[in-house]
């Protein structure tokens, strides 16, 4: 592979900045500085960096985003607003989608990839994945809430939920874990303990939080080391 293809797959900048990039010895290949775009490369073997810094090579792309209130977590729709309305187009061109949902009121930590098989593992309850969820809540919750999520809730409609956990913060709000994504399911477990969520934020995905850097609406690439802890959950 070309240096120059190798560094737009994983940067996904323009030619000529690439080109200027490289012509400035920033990027070193096995330790040596490599000055031609044309060089050739193994993505398998060779170690690139730049500015020092190592650069993993990434087949498929992978990024979290902050979503805000009032988006649907959709790449089109034609009566809502999307999160793909907050993606740049740069981003959109490498066909990320996201992984899973989050309701229009709900916030938070939303994952986008291009692999399928990775987002199809983070959502499957076959693998546990832990996502986190800060909740904000009305009503009184049953004294023995906690006991009813580790058993496994019964919702109204005789679904029953995998075990789960939630944590009391006050009166008033609370943590909620759990391994699938059932439909409205955190919403539809706290009612079946006494509450009605009135605010739903994820916080959370497989250990890995939401970088408190973004902005509402922002998206940046997941870390090599982010990655890694999300790969080693499969």
């Amino acid at each position: 592979m070309r240096l120059d293809k190798y560094l737009n797959d994983i940067l996904n900048l323009g030619r000529k900045d690439l080109h200027r990039i490289i012509k400035a010895g920033r990027v070193t290949v096995n330790g040596e500085v490599q000055s031609s775009p044309d060089h050739k490369i193994s993505e398998d073997s060779d170690v690139v960096c730049m500015d020092g810094e190592k650069i993993m090579y990434r087949k498929c792309f992978y990024y979290m985003m902050n979503k805000p209130d009032g988006y649907i977590t959709a790449m089109e729709d034609r009566r809502q607003a999307t999160i793909a309305d907050l993606i740049p187009k740069d981003v959109l061109d490498q066909k990320v989608f996201p992984v899973g949902r989050l309701d229009k009121d709900t916030t938070g930590l939303i994952f986008l990839t291009s692999d399928g098989q990775f987002a199809h593992r983070l959502i499957s309850p076959k693998y546990s994945v832990e996502k986190v969820y800060h909740v904000g809540f009305q009503g009184d919750l049953l004294d023995d809430a906690e006991t009813l999520f580790q058993q496994g809730i019964h919702l109204d409609d005789g679904t029953v939920c995998l075990p789960a956990k939630l944590e009391r913060v006050d009166e008033n709000k609370c943590i909620v874990t759990v391994t699938e994504g059932k439909y409205h399911q955190v919403k539809r477990m706290i009612a079946a303990v006494g509450g009605t969520v009135i605010s739903l934020h994820r916080q959370e995905i497989g250990g890995i939080s939401l970088d408190p850097a973004l902005d509402r609406g922002e998206i940046r690439q997941l870390t090599d080391n982010e990655l890694c802890i999300l790969m080693t959950l499969f």
